[in-house]
């Protein structure tokens, strides 16, 4: 089965061909670590690290090498650390390490290679300098601008004409530009700012360049799958791919690109400068990750999604009802022969449907509960195996089933309820119904559900 994905530069879908399906190389622009990260910028993580998974799952877990990057040096980082009085590495690390911490909550694998852009100046400044001498671009008071004009295919990623890509985008306004468009690669550092030495003077990188040049020395100068937001097509990816091509005279920076769609709230985008942000950091403290990863993933990878407070709880009840079959199942090995059920796997397979993929889960559940109701351990084994790889595929059910109901409760906690359960058992064995009836709702104030179930009583504890 072949793997489509939709190319927006080709604006349809396209049948995956690695260039070398030894070496699939992919690239997602990544965090500028200034401040805890907002849920939006959390969906092409997890939408992207779907794609990591499928792809080692078709070419091999060490055939794919996965890159997302860190800017590391930004005007947001440069406040942030004269505000606290640190160095700009202080302010990186602390946020970066809370980055990579939401998103190991949210179950997305670390990517093989994260450059950053302070780590690659050397390579920058290579670049650029490739791109003044062969005329693409140019210096200026202390800048090095790149030339729009000298690139005859500006535009074509994003499908604008430029004059419209300028007035809808925010273009600084120079008067040592030659073309308003032109965009900086080099520019002369504020006071106090940090600062490497250059041809064209002391100061640091635009943020264009550091991604072109981080993708050429982790990736190569051309790859196979480029990555992220919409947002980024222009002018971020657009300005990607005419210094990179412009550098390297390749036909090509990436052969396929992909974006996901906007995170919207009540309708608007959700973004740091409305206001209306949910930071995953402090999210985490009362949701599972697993059920914020269930629902960047319930709508298509390209289309808007609106996030709620309802979204969440139907995300949380979608994996309690596929929990509680693993749970029920859990006695009974999987079978290691089985592989996940073809549906999920035609699903992802047409660009990343993860909907239509994770709507195959419940099928499998419910074969699983209707094997364990007839004892039939064959079914049971078989169709627990389709579950956990589906599962595997998108990032979920990994959890012990009973961690995954008992939540943060304590071992003291545990030991309470299930010698309060064994107890009930017991009450209503010798059909003394008042006692147990007092067990439950001893059980109840300590916020533990009881379920009863043909194999027993389990429990969880409530939302």
């Amino acid at each position: 089965m072949t793997l489509k994905i939709h190319d927006t530069l080709a604006r349809e879908k396209r049948d995956f061909v690695p260039a070398d399906p030894q070496r699939v190389t992919m690239y997602v622009c990544g965090p500028t670590v200034y401040n805890y990260a907002h849920i939006g910028n959390f969906r092409p993580v997890v939408v992207f690290d779907v794609l990591y998974r499928v792809l080692r799952h078709l070419y091999g877990e060490d055939a794919v090498v996965y890159a997302r990057n860190v800017t590391d040096v930004d005007d947001k980082i440069n406040k942030k650390a004269a505000d606290e009085g640190v160095p700009i590495s202080v302010i990186t690390e602390r946020y970066l390490a809370a980055y990579h911490q939401d998103a190991d909550a949210l179950g997305a694998l670390r990517p093989n290679l994260e450059p950053k852009a302070t780590e690659h100046i050397g390579a920058i400044l290579e670049m650029i300098g490739q791109l003044v001498d062969n005329g693409s671009a140019y210096a200026a008071e202390g800048h090095v601008l790149f030339d729009t004009q000298s690139f005859a295919d500006y535009g074509q990623l994003s499908g604008r004409p430029l004059d419209e890509m300028i007035a809808g985008a925010r273009v600084e306004v120079a008067p040592y530009k030659r073309h308003p468009a032109d965009f900086v690669l080099w520019k002369p550092s504020k006071e106090n700012e940090p600062e490497w030495d250059s041809p064209w003077g002391a100061g640091r990188p635009g943020w264009h360049i550091e991604c072109s040049a981080m993708i050429d020395k982790a990736l190569g100068k051309t790859i196979d799958i480029h990555a992220g937001g919409i947002d980024l097509t222009f002018p971020h990816h657009e300005n990607e791919v005419a210094q990179s091509r412009c550098a390297h005279k390749t036909a090509v920076l990436a052969n396929y690109w992909m974006h996901n769609g906007f995170l919207d709230m009540g309708g608007e985008k959700m973004s740091k400068s409305l206001g209306n942000v949910i930071i995953p950091h402090e999210l985490l403290k009362t949701v599972p990750g697993e059920v914020i990863r269930w629902a960047l993933l319930s709508a298509h990878y390209r289309q808007p999604l609106d996030w709620t407070p309802e979204l969440l709880e139907q995300s949380k009840k979608s994996l309690d009802r596929l929990y509680g079959a693993l749970r029920r199942a859990k006695d009974v090995a999987p079978d290691q022969a089985m592989e996940a059920p073809a549906e999920v796997i035609a699903a992802l397979m047409d660009d990343l449907n993860t909907p239509l993929a994770t709507s195959a889960f419940f099928e499998v559940s419910s074969l699983i509960e209707k094997a364990v109701t007839a004892g039939d351990t064959v079914a049971i084994a078989a169709n627990k195996a389709r579950l956990l790889e589906a599962g595997a595929l998108l990032g979920f059910l990994q959890a012990d089933p009973d961690s995954w109901f008992e939540g943060d409760a304590s071992d003291e906690l545990k030991a309470k309820v299930e010698d309060l359960l064994a107890q009930r058992v017991a009450a209503r064995t010798a059909k003394d119904w008042p006692a147990a009836d007092a067990i439950r709702a001893e059980l109840d104030a300590l916020g533990v559900v009881v379920m009863d179930g043909p194999s027993g009583a389990t429990w969880r504890m409530k939302d």
